[in-house]
This record gives C-alpha cells, structure tokens and sequence, in this order.
C-alpha cells in the first residue's frame, strides 16, 4: 500500500531559491531510492487561526514562509529502507537553508486517494 511522508518547513522567504535547489536535489535522491513522487508546496494562501495553524506548528516568524511536501513511496518497507541511504546520500549534505529543529514531519499510510 502507498506511504507518505509529509513535512511541514518554515523557510526563510529570503532563502526561497536556496530551499528549492536543494528540494530538487532531495528529489533526485528520493526517485533514486524508490519514491513514486515528490511535491513541494510554497505557501501563498496559508490563513493564521485562532487556535493553531501552519505558522504556530513550525514557530514560523514573521520574514518566514510555511512549506507543505509530502513524497510518496510504493510502501512503508521501501520508506523505512530508503531512509538510512538518504541519510548516507553524499548529495544530502550542507548547510538547510531553513531551521530543521522546527520541521514537523511524519509517516502516513493512504486510507483514501479519489
């Protein structure tokens, strides 16, 4: 069954060309290994609520903008296998242009896809 692994990112919106050379790197690599896609979402209509939001899940500042992306993989098993030669991929190194402590990501089985 199809995994997804979704992200949420607070960018700094001066480093929008930076973050997205680097995702296109990240994409390569996870082709490589195995991911059916990779889709990246630069927020543009992300609305602050009252409650919780996009904004206060990553502690995005004011000159930050909230990224969505999500890759999807044939299984779990294939995510779980790539994850360690993602880490180990010499491609993966350098500087984020982002604060990865205040990324929130995770694994999600698709239950529904119309």
């Amino acid at each position: 069954m199809t995994y997804i692994m979704g992200a949420v990112i607070a960018v700094p919106t001066a480093n929008k060309d930076a973050y997205l050379e680097q995702a296109k790197i990240a994409a390569e690599v996870f082709r490589d290994l195995g991911a059916l896609s990779v889709v990246e979402g630069w927020g543009d209509s992300v609305p602050k609520g009252e409650v919780t939001d996009f904004y206060r899940a990553v502690q995005a500042k004011d000159d930050e903008t909230v990224v969505f992306s999500w890759v999807t993989w044939p299984s779990k098993d294939a995510f779980e296998a790539a994850m360690p030669k993602m880490e180990a991929d010499e491609r993966m190194t350098g500087a984020m242009p982002f604060d990865g402590k205040r990324m929130i990501f995770g694994g999600f089985e698709m239950v529904f896809h119309a």
